[in-house]
């Protein structure tokens, strides 16, 4: 099932901001006609080497009771590409502070959804601005476990990608979406591949990949400061049971050693789930951002067992395949 191609009552807006001294793009969604009391606005954070247009499906549809904000990280899509670190917590302070120009009240929260390494960030986010946060999707979340594909170790190699890379940029990026290229909007792999091919791209890719992870995988984990955080909010994890790049494995860990963590997985779905299939992907958000209560959420006396992948998986509802994937 997809999501039909039928105008929606929103308004998009693209916005362009100074934060930290790195010139941000983003794209504002909001309801036409604001019905009701006015829900909490969703930050939407895509993945490594992807931009605002990842959500093209998804944001229209949260935006007809909310506003939805895109951001393109930092490194990404239409904003700057600068020489920094592009270390996790770098990117985390870029979002905050991009959060506090977005003309919200003193004590307006933000849900967060998070792909990839957007999952990862939004993580960062409860140590950065913990206060700021009401709830968190995690999709296909980096940061989680060990394991990752192959390639992108590869990148981790000194200086290759960052030196040598940027003229492959663009074919990278359509190699990488060639299995989703008949499941997304007619030019989305052409205007990304585009923006990929922006001079500094492969710089943000390879520092960015060198502060996640090296040759044996991963190795910037949530967990190390996990049990330092005392006040979580709710967290929903959606995952594809598919997932050849973050193994389903980690958030079924994640949920494991965290009470109140809800688990969905996507049957059929690979590592881009929003993509191959974009019905199931936005009942989750759907579910995890409007359900009246949740149960507190807090790490488990057993999560460091939990975490080391030594206990069974958490039990997860499963939704039943729709979609075919490679």
């Amino acid at each position: 099932m997809s999501i039909p191609a039928a105008p929606l009552p929103v308004e998009r807006r693209h916005c362009r901001g100074l934060v930290e001294g790195v010139q941000l793009h983003w794209v504002e969604f909001a309801p036409v006609v604001a019905k009701g009391r006015a829900q909490t606005p969703v930050v939407l954070l895509h993945g490594l080497n992807d931009s605002h247009l990842t959500w093209s499906r998804i944001a229209p549809e949260l935006a007809r009771d909310r506003r939805v904000f895109v951001l393109d990280l930092p490194g990404h899509g239409h904003s700057d590409r600068p020489d920094a670190s592009y270390e996790l917590a770098w990117y985390a302070q870029i979002v905050a502070r991009w959060i506090e120009t977005l003309g919200l009240e003193p004590h307006d929260r933000v849900d967060v959804v998070g792909h990839s390494l957007g999952g990862g960030i939004a993580l960062m986010l409860l140590e950065v601005c913990r206060p700021r946060i009401r709830r968190v999707v995690l999709a296909a979340a980096g940061g989680l476990g060990k394991e990752i594909f192959f390639l992108l170790r590869l990148a981790t190699l000194p200086g290759v990608v960052e030196y040598l890379g940027q003229p492959f940029m663009g074919l990278g990026t359509r190699l990488a979406l060639r299995h989703w290229r008949t499941k997304l909007p007619p030019g989305h792999v052409a205007e990304l591949s585009a923006m990929n091919s922006r001079p500094g791209t492969a710089r943000a890719f390879a520092r960015t990949v060198r502060g996640l992870m090296n040759w044996a995988g991963q190795r910037h984990s949530f967990y190390r400061r996990a049990h330092e955080i005392t006040d979580y909010p709710p967290i929903a994890v959606l995952w594809g049971d598919r997932d050849s790049v973050l193994p389903i494995s980690h958030g079924r860990a994640l949920a494991q050693g965290m009470e109140g963590v809800m688990l969905t997985e996507l049957a059929g779905c690979g590592h881009y789930l929003h993509h191959d299939d974009p019905q199931a992907f936005l009942d989750g958000v759907r579910e995890a951002l409007g359900a009246p209560s949740w149960p507190s959420v807090r790490v488990t006396p057993g999560a460091s067992a939990a975490w080391r992948g030594t206990t069974e998986p958490a039990r997860s509802r499963s939704i039943a395949r729709l979609a075919t994937v490679h």
